[in-house]
């Protein structure tokens, strides 16, 4: 038996001879899996992406000294702001990040109380996100169908190496079980540590997400979590959140140990919360700066700092998807088409294209696009200027809005009061008769009125005229910048009355008073076009307008919505039937009914056209009105048939809009597109059912909407049924001392085409208020402009009877 170092000497000489030609063959094969697979991935062609977030960073929060991180960001980088809109009126941090993770608007459920979020908790080692099961709940409650974790779930299935820093990078990072995917640290304490963690992330990720901290308003401080996932409870402290990118729950103190003062809590200032914020942004950018590699740096506000939601921060710096730089421009996106607004959910769409897996990702998922560079002013000072006034404009209209929409309707209800009651001689006469028993020898001012019925008939025309010219007034009121006056209120108010006196001026000139349906048809065609000009231009006008879109609700930036649809359904048919009416009773029926045809296919693809309005509500309301109007023009008689078809062609006219935006690129696409993947994907049940139910909520909504409900009933019950009655008089009935004992029925005479244009107006608001989540608002608004108007036509036609007539004026006594 060989001793053992004989032994051991027979075994290295084995392997000194076997080892060499072993190496020579098995080497190559064994290479791929001596390296670290994330290392071949980080290094994939492409910049690396680094997502800063943060939550209630506003642009007006950036000084030039106590920020000078974000401050230098705002000079070089492509800067814009964030509607943070989520499920509800104001976003909570958790509902930002969350918009991340899904691509889509999710939400945390909502807190205890009026306004509470919940404070972000860094997950334990290996452990789910905590509060990943709240989030699943709240995302089965609504109807928005978000997919929590798809962010995630993308990274993990493509390979794709990621970092994430902080609470809310585990939620953006989670994958659709709520476990965190790639490496989860928390965040350095100071910034150079900061600075070299993300440098070192950078080495190997493909994708770094920094949660930067939060900033809270007065008051809104978040609250601890209770969580079974926390594996503790924790005590509600609102000093809790200090603008802290490691939110963890605060230790109790130690026991038998009293505070030192007063038990008061004291919250850090907007300004103490902001300043570490920055620091962190600064660190991120320096250790971009000193990769070895191109990094984009996205930098994104995703949340509201209170109850109040305002426009967030946005800036980028680095290659842009599709091509381009962000550098010294704005930031857009498709899903707003508005330079220098993004919404929440584009930040998804823009992380998947700069890492090339926008095609890794379901159709539909996605409710964003990408984030783009726009040209914009090339100094720094511009464009700083550019964003502070988007949120400024945006706030100062917030507090207008409702009160506009209260004047119009509440003037609204008066006129209706004023022309069925205050001028019905019935009325009047009992109000003589009254006046004469309280004041004996006082006589009423009934009977100043019946003594001049002409200068009643004008006040009426010029009233109609003025009522009816509000929304236009309101849109063009945007084309000064009313918001940057000391009172923005005041100036408002003077701009949209000067707008009104304009474009009343111009109806009621001299040369138009002699046609009759001209002053009506003047505000009708004004507003129309006004419309349609802004729509084709970005809808610039409507954007923050009393009436218009409002970017913090980001419900709609572009095209029509559903108040600018009432009222260019209700001014285009005005319009039409202006157009018609002189033609019809010239006997040229068929060349009404070509032109309104033509008037009505120029209106609905304005209106649906994906690009343009963008409206899937509007068509399937437009093309039946308009095709019963130019049949009725055109003196053909109407069917079942006839309707049937023409409802077939509402539908198919629709589903072609919808198509045609469907075949664009997915990053392209409007609601309309979308609308069809959705069907596809067997998803249209939660869409509509989202959109029937805030139909029937608006009809118990708020206080506005039981004004339009008030207003409508009272157009159908108090004005439509005298009206009917009194048209069924011959001598005019209750106001035949304002036509001279005319039969109202005349007015069919003199303008054959108003019947019909009151049937498709009923028609198109109608339909619009069947199909489109405004529900009454839609009708409500329609009215508001229309019945004005139809009041003008009424005074205008009265005039010429009373101009034909020969009997003395005031010869007939009311009572």
């Amino acid at each position: 038996m060989p001793r053992p170092p004989a032994l051991l000497g027979v075994l290295v000489l084995l392997m000194g001879i076997l080892l060499p030609a072993s190496g020579a063959t098995a080497a190559p094969a064994a290479t791929p899996l001596a390296v670290d697979p994330a290392e071949t991935q980080g290094q994939q062609e492409g910049p690396a992406v680094v997502l800063v977030g943060t939550a209630g960073l506003r642009w007006d929060d950036v000084h030039t000294l106590s920020t000078p991180a974000l401050w230098d960001l705002s000079r070089d980088a492509s800067i814009g702001t964030v509607a943070a809109r989520s499920i509800r009126s104001s976003a909570c941090p958790a509902d930002g990040w969350l918009a991340v993770s899904a691509g889509s608007r999710a939400g945390d459920l909502p807190g205890e109380g009026y306004g509470e979020c919940r404070t972000l908790v860094t997950p334990l080692a290996g452990g789910a996100v905590p509060g990943w099961d709240s989030y699943e709940a709240s995302a089965a409650e609504e109807s928005y169908d978000p997919v929590l974790g798809l962010l995630g779930q993308t990274l993990d299935d493509a390979g794709v190496p990621a970092t994430g820093f902080g609470p809310g990078a585990a939620i953006a990072l989670a994958d659709q079980q709520g476990q965190v995917v790639g490496d989860h640290l928390p965040v350095p304490a100071d910034a150079a540590g900061l600075t070299d963690a993300v440098g070192t992330a950078l080495e190997t990720s493909r994708l770094v997400v920094v949660d930067a901290g939060t900033v809270r308003d007065t008051g809104r401080a978040t609250i601890a979590r209770r969580d079974s996932l926390l594996g503790i409870e924790t005590e509600d402290d609102p000093a809790q959140d200090e603008a802290s990118a490691d939110e963890e729950p605060l230790e109790p103190a130690p026991t038998g140990e009293e505070p030192a003062g007063p038990d008061v809590i004291s919250e850090p200032t907007r300004a103490e919360q902001v300043q570490p914020v920055d620091a962190r942004v600064g660190a991120v950018l320096e250790a971009a700066h000193r990769a070895d590699q191109e990094v984009v740096v996205l930098v994104v506000s995703l949340a509201d700092s209170g109850t109040v939601a305002r426009m967030q921060l946005a800036a980028a710096l680095g290659p842009a998807p599709g091509g381009g730089e962000y550098r010294e421009s704005l930031l857009a996106s498709s899903s707003t088409r508005q330079d220098g607004m993004l919404q929440t959910t584009d930040v998804t769409p823009t992380l998947l294209h700069l890492l090339d897996l926008s095609d890794e990702v379901p159709l539909g998922a996605l409710v964003g696009a990408p984030v783009r560079p726009v040209p914009a002013a090339e100094s720094a000072n511009a464009r700083f200027t550019a964003v502070l006034d988007i949120d400024q404009h945006s706030l100062a209209v917030r507090p207008l809005t409702p009160t506009s929409y209260t004047l119009l309707i509440v003037v609204n209800l008066v006129f209706y009061a004023v022309v069925t009651l205050g001028l019905n001689a019935r009325v009047m006469g009992a109000t003589r008769r009254l006046v004469a028993r309280l004041r004996p020898g006082r006589p009423a001012r009934t009977e100043g009125l019946i003594r001049h019925p002409r200068a009643v008939l004008h006040g009426l025309r010029t009233a109609g005229v003025v009522v009816g010219s509000f929304p236009v007034a309101t849109m063009l009121a945007n084309l000064s910048p009313w918001w940057r006056a000391p009172s923005p209120g005041w100036a408002l108010t003077g701009l949209v009355a000067g707008w009104m006196v304009a474009v009343s001026a111009v109806a009621l000139l001299p040369r138009w008073r002699s046609p009759l349906l001209a002053p009506a048809a003047v505000v009708a065609s004004a507003t129309a076009l006004v419309l349609l000009i802004d729509v084709m231009l970005g809808a610039p006008l409507q954007i923050s307008a009393p009436l218009g879109v409002q970017p913090v609700v980001a419900g709609r930036f572009y095209g029509f919505n559903n108040t600018a649809f009432a009222l260019f359904a209700a001014s285009v048919l005005i319009s039409a039937v202006a157009v018609a009416d002189p033609l019809v009773r010239a006997g040229r029926r068929r060349l009404a009914g070509v032109l309104v045809g033509v008037i009505g296919a120029v209106a609905t693809v304005v209106n649906g056209m994906p690009g343009l309005g963008s409206d899937f509500g509007g068509p399937p309301a437009l093309v039946p009105a308009f095709a019963i109007l130019a049949l009725m023009a055109a003196g053909v008689r109407l069917s079942w048939w006839r309707v049937v078809g023409v409802l077939g062609g509402a539908a198919v006219v629709v589903i072609s809009f919808a198509v045609i935006d469907w075949l664009r690129p997915a990053a392209e696409r409007t609601h309309l597109g979308r609308f069809v993947e959705t069907v596809l994907d067997g998803g249209v049940w939660g869409v509509v059912s989202r959109k029937l139910a805030q139909n029937l909520a608006n009809l118990g909504g708020t206080w506005l909407t039981l004004l339009a409900i008030a207003g409508i009933a009272l157009v159908v019950l108090v004005l439509v049924r005298p009206l009917r009655f009194a048209a069924s008089a011959p001598d005019g009935g209750p106001f035949g001392w304002l036509s001279s004992g005319a039969p109202l029925t005349s007015l069919g005479t003199e303008a054959p085409m108003l019947r019909p244009g009151v049937i498709a107006l009923a028609i198109a608001l109608g339909i619009g208020f069947a199909v489109n989540d405004s529900g009454i608002v839609i009708p409500a608004l329609g009215v508001s402009i229309a019945v004005p108007l139809l009041v003008t036509i009424c005074a205008s036609w009265l005039l010429e009877m009373r101009a034909r007539r020969t009997e003395p004026v005031g010869a007939a006594d009311p009572a």
